[in-house]
C-alpha cells in the first residue's frame, strides 16, 4: 500500500474541478419547491414515466434532459417548459451558487477527487493510443456500458463509489492487477506529466460553459419551435393522430434502407412535418431496441447525447446519399448518441461495432429519433 499512500500525498495539491459532473444546470429544483414539493421523492410520484433516479440527475444537472421530459415536468408544475431553462449568460448566474444546494455536508476527499480525474485522464490516454478501443469495443470486451464509460472519463465520481464489477473492468482496461497497482501506475503517469493535457482539458470551465450553452440553445429551439407543443405519448392506433408511412428493409452492415412498406403507424410523438417512421430490422443497439421495433425520425431535430439518432450513409467520394444496389434507395444507420473522450458528439452501434463522429456530419444527414414503438 506504500504506492497508494505516495500517490495520495502527491495529489494533495492537484487542482480539482468541483463542478465537473454538472452538464446542464436548470430551474427544476427551484420550481419544484415553489410548487410546494419540499422533497423530490413525492414530486417524482407525479411523473411515473420519468424514473426517480433519472429525475434526480436532471434536477442536479448531471444529465441533459430530453424535451419531452421537460414538458412532463413543466406540466405537473403548471408552467411552460421554457421556464425550467436557465439564462447562462445572465450577469448574476454563477455555477458555484447554483450548485450549492446540491452539495452534501461532507467535505470532499481532495486526494480521491484528484485520483478520479487522473483515472479519467489515463483512460482517455489509453483510448487515444489505441483507436480500436471504441465505445462499442469497450462495452463488448470489458463490459463497461457507454453511460458508465462517459462518467468514468469525466471523473463524475470517486473510484471507491464504482461497484466491484466496474472496478475490475477498469483494471482490465488499464492492464493492472488491482487497486494498488492502478494507483501506482497512475502515479507514474502523473509524475511524468503524461496526464496533464487530459486533466487540463477536463478542467476547462470555458469549454464546459460553451457545451452547456450549445445544449441550452438546442433544447430551447426544440421547445419553442413550430413543433414545440407535443401531446402526451399515445398508442399505435390512437384516434385523431396523423399516420406515417413506415419504411425499412435490412441492407448490409447494419444499415436500413428507406424502402416503402405496406405499414402505417399513428404518430403521437409530435414530430415535425418531415418526420417518417423507420423499421429497425436488426437489433444493432442490442436487446433494448429489437429488430421488430419502429422508430419515428425527425430530420428537423438535431440529436442530443443520451438519445437515439439516424445517420444517412454517404459514399466516401460522393456528396449524394449512399444508394443500395439492391434497393436503389437511401440507407440509414441507427445509433445511440453520446459524448466521446474529447467532448464531441458521436453515435455508436454494437452490432456491428461502429463509432461515428456526429459533429462533423452535415446536419441534413442526421435526424433525432423521437419515439420508438415495439410491435
Amino acid at each position: 500500500m506504500a504506492d497508494a499512500e505516495t500517490t495520495s500525498g502527491a495529489r494533495r495539491d492537484s487542482p480539482v474541478d468541483p463542478f465537473r459532473a454538472i452538464v446542464f444546470p436548470n430551474r427544476v429544483r427551484e420550481w419544484r419547491q415553489r410548487a410546494g414539493f419540499a422533497r423530490l421523492l413525492p414530486f417524482s410520484g407525479r411523473i411515473a414515466d420519468i424514473p426517480y433516479i433519472r429525475l434526480s440527475k436532471i434536477e442536479r444537472g448531471e444529465v441533459v434532459p430530453r424535451a419531452h421530459e421537460l414538458r412532463r415536468i413543466a406540466g405537473v408544475l403548471g408552467i411552460r417548459p421554457e421556464d425550467l431553462l436557465l439564462d447562462l449568460e445572465a450577469p448574476h448566474f454563477s455555477i458555484e451558487r447554483w450548485a450549492t444546494p446540491f452539495n452534501d455536508r461532507r467535505a470532499p476527499d481532495h486526494s480521491e477527487e484528484a485520483f478520479a480525474q487522473e483515472l479519467a485522464a489515463a483512460i482517455r490516454l489509453r483510448r487515444q493510443g489505441d483507436r480500436s478501443l471504441t465505445i462499442a469495443a469497450i462495452e463488448r470486451r470489458f463490459g463497461i456500458a457507454p453511460v458508465t464509460l462517459s462518467r468514468i472519463e469525466n471523473a463524475q465520481r470517486p473510484f471507491a463509489r464504482w461497484n466491484p464489477t466496474t472496478q475490475e473492468a477498469i483494471f482490465a482496461l488499464l492492464e493492472v492487477r488491482d487497486e494498488p497497482a492502478l494507483r501506482a501506475a497512475l502515479s507514474l503517469l502523473a509524475n511524468d506529466g503524461a496526464l496533464a493535457p487530459m486533466i487540463a482539458a477536463m478542467q476547462n470551465p470555458t469549454a464546459r460553459r460553451e457545451r452547456m450553452r450549445e445544449r441550452l440553445v438546442a433544447l430551447r429551439a426544440e421547445l419553442t419551435g413550430p413543433h414545440g407543443s407535443v401531446p402526451e405519448p399515445g398508442t399505435l392506433g390512437g384516434a385523431g393522430l396523423r399516420r406515417l408511412a413506415v419504411f425499412g428493409a435490412a441492407v448490409g452492415e447494419g444499415r436500413v434502407a428507406r424502402t416503402p412498406t405496406a405499414i402505417t403507424i399513428a404518430d403521437s410523438s409530435g414530430a415535425g412535418a418531415r418526420a417518417f417512421a423507420l423499421r429497425v430490422c436488426r437489433a444493432t443497439l442490442g436487446g433494448g431496441l429489437p429488430g421488430n421495433a419502429i422508430v419515428i425520425v425527425d430530420p428537423d431535430r438535431y440529436p442530443v447525447a443520451g438519445g437515439l439518432a439516424v445517420v444517412r450513409e454517404r459514399d466516401a467520394e460522393a456528396d449524394g446519399p449512399k444508394i443500395s444496389e439492391a434497393t436503389s434507395v437511401e440507407s440509414y444507420r441507427i445509433v445511440a448518441v453520446t459524448v466521446d473522450r474529447d467532448g464531441r458528439l458521436c453515435g455508436y452501434s454494437t452490432t456491428p461495432a461502429i463509432e461515428i463522429p456526429l459533429d462533423t456530419r452535415p446536419a441534413e444527414d442526421l435526424g433525432a429519433i423521437v419515439a420508438a414503438y415495439f410491435v
